[in-house]
């Protein structure tokens, strides 16, 4: 029990500080997303000069708080965080910023995180099977695999639409779904799940290309150390099938770290993948957080930063609790 309390006392301040920094990075940076909206709303009037109430109320919505000390606006943050208010955006005005990051948080779950589990089960069996048959033809699959992990993501995005989607036509360039079939938005129909499906179909073989080579590698030598352990020789002399030693023994043991990579590489699924969101316009949590930055819009990055703070949070500590069911000694030395 002692453990467990530790490590909620460990992630409650661990919270803490991460919502603490969430309020604070955004207001060290330069510029006032109230003098941006209101420098938009000139331009889009023609320049002709704008009341003293659109000014005022412009100012109390988005305004950086000047008028208020830091810490008021720190105690302010947490009052309006805890009663679920993560602000109106300033980019998007008049739009809250959680009906914004409830719009893209499906398609970053989505096909990042069936991305993500799709190059771990590749590179866990893969791995897996090269580890068994070391020494063969099959070692050739390592470097090839940690080559395009080694290539800059963007680059690798650019090279894939321009073979597949440029020159070849097979994949749409850029957005989550055909606008033009689906112009009132996203529904629920099979015509736009294909849609969305036939969409995602190249940002996903973008993420699995370059995240499948970690996995191999990881697991091709965890089964080469596995099987040098005494169980597994014991199982071989006893004349057990290999198949039987391969699976039942090796593998299974092997993949004890990678499935905490995994869980760890879960809570990561919902910050997105900010360049291939970039790439393909691809409506995620990545592109909605660089537009955020590019537009200074406070509430908004401080919304997507909150989200992905608690999503990793929330994996290292159930990674935490499980670990510490399933072996004994955490507990003991944690």
């Amino acid at each position: 029990m002692s453990f467990y309390l530790r490590r909620v006392a460990f992630y409650l301040v661990t919270l803490w500080a991460a919502i603490s920094l969430n309020f604070l990075l955004p207001r060290l940076l330069p510029g006032d997303p109230a003098a941006i909206m209101l420098g938009k709303l000139r331009r889009a009037s023609g320049g002709r000069p704008l009341s003293e109430e659109t000014i005022a109320a412009i100012t109390s919505i988005l305004g950086a708080g000047k008028d208020m000390s830091l810490w008021d606006q720190y105690v302010a943050y947490w009052g309006r965080l805890l009663q679920g208010d993560l602000g109106v955006s300033s980019t998007r005005y008049p739009a809250p910023v959680a009906d914004l990051i409830a719009a893209a948080l499906p398609w970053t779950i989505i096909l990042v995180g069936v991305a993500t589990v799709i190059s771990f089960v590749l590179g866990i069996i893969v791995g897996a099977w090269v580890g068994w048959r070391r020494g063969t033809w099959l070692d050739h699959l390592v470097p090839v695999t940690t080559v395009f992990q080694s290539i800059p993501y963007f680059w690798l995005a650019l090279v894939l639409v321009a073979v597949f989607s440029v020159q070849l036509g097979l994949f749409p360039i850029v957005g989550g779904y055909d606008v033009f079939e689906f112009p009132a938005g996203p529904e629920l129909s099979w015509a736009f799940i294909g849609s969305a499906i036939y969409h995602a179909i190249l940002p996903a073989i973008t993420i699995v290309l370059s995240s499948v080579g970690g996995w191999l590698l990881g697991m091709r030598n965890m089964m080469v150390s596995t099987m040098s352990e005494d169980y597994v020789v014991t199982a071989e002399a006893k004349g057990l099938t290999p198949r039987r030693v391969r699976t039942k023994y090796a593998s299974r043991n092997a993949a004890i770290p990678s499935l905490a990579g995994f869980g760890i590489a879960l809570g990561f699924v919902v910050a997105g993948s900010i360049v291939m969101e970039q790439v393909f316009s691809y409506p995620g949590i990545g592109k909605l957080m660089i537009q955020a930055v590019q537009g200074l819009d406070y509430a908004l990055m401080q919304g997507v930063f909150l989200v992905i703070t608690l999503t990793v949070l929330a994996a290292n500590f159930f990674m935490d609790l499980i670990y510490g069911f399933i072996d004994p000694r955490v507990r003991h030395n944690g």
